[in-house]
């Protein structure tokens, strides 16, 4: 889900995904190249879950007005169809994010901030574990390890059950679909984008729901991080609404208490629910992420007066 609020000169990505599993495009993903010092930092931003890159288009600016060189990655199966999506496991995701971050790191030669919302969060702290030499900084907005938020139905309780189900060959074309206030307090702001998300145009605002298989993926990535937690070696800002809709902010104090070899703030937000780039305290976080970016910066010398 996003909101498309401008349309941004974008540099598209040719290259090839980095297995056979990963078969999608990558045409919606967009680069945007730095200025000044700080154009050799690069900050890699991460949609989460039946999301698109679209829904990181504030922050996006908001970083390459600062000077820093922004790639918004399109992840495996996205922008697509729902058997797109079923297609894919969270290695491919992972994947897609892996040759994200190189393709930034070619740019600018420097290690990156990684930056992603909801479950684009929990696949920057899987980047930040597996290659901690190419992770200088972690920011997590709405990290999301379990959809456990009061708008949340019953049912998505019994999640636990879903890897049975797809042994059995059950839901494979199931979903749980998004309820009010579909992630956004803003009531103006949230119908437009259930306008955009009901389109029919899923590059635009993702899809409506999240197929039940996916949210087993995503089970399996949140399990695989969570263990991990201790590994993270770069700094990391988490930012979360206080009363997420979608996810609570348990999912970001236990970022808080996992990440134990390095720094971690975090920030509880009053006005806003899931979709924190977007929501009323949209810039709150960008310039929270704007200056722990440029702290990064600073940390590897760049960003400095010549």
């Amino acid at each position: 889900m996003s909101a498309s609020a401008a349309t941004l000169r974008a540099t598209p990505d040719t290259g090839v995904p980095d297995t056979p599993a990963c078969r999608h495009d990558t045409r919606h993903e967009y680069l945007l190249e730095g200025h000044g010092p700080l154009a050799q930092t690069g900050v890699l931003l991460i949609h989460g879950l039946t999301g698109t890159p679209n829904e990181m288009r504030l922050v996006a600016k908001g970083l390459h007005r600062a000077g820093f060189t922004v790639l918004a990655v399109q992840l495996a199966g996205h922008c697509g169809t729902q058997d797109d999506l079923v297609a894919t496991r969270w290695q491919d995701w992972a994947a897609s994010v892996r040759r994200g971050a190189d393709r930034l790191m070619q740019r600018t030669g420097q290690p990156i901030v990684a930056c992603g919302l909801s479950m684009g969060a929990v696949l920057a702290l899987a980047l930040a574990i597996e290659r901690p030499k190419q992770v200088a900084g972690v920011v997590a907005l709405s990290p999301t390890f379990r959809y456990d938020g009061w708008s949340m139905p019953a049912y998505t309780r019994l999640s636990f059950l879903l890897p049975l189900f797809r042994a059995l060959g059950i839901g494979r074309r199931s979903v749980f679909m998004e309820q009010p206030p579909y992630g956004i307090k803003d009531a103006a702001l949230r119908e437009r984008v259930v306008a955009q998300m009901h389109s029919g145009d899923s590059a635009a605002a993702g899809l409506p729901g999240n197929p039940w298989w996916s949210v087993i993926e995503m089970r399996a990535l949140a399990a695989h991080v969570r263990r991990n937690l201790g590994a993270v070696r770069a700094p990391c800002l988490v930012m979360h609404a206080r009363h997420d809709d979608i996810a609570s902010a348990d999912n970001a104090r236990e970022i808080a208490r996992g990440v134990r070899n390095a720094p971690v703030e975090l920030v509880l937000l009053d006005d806003s629910y899931h979709m924190i780039t977007i929501d009323r305290e949209r810039r709150t976080v960008l310039a929270r992420t704007v200056a722990f970016a440029e702290a990064v910066a600073r940390g590897h010398g760049a960003g400095a007066a010549p």
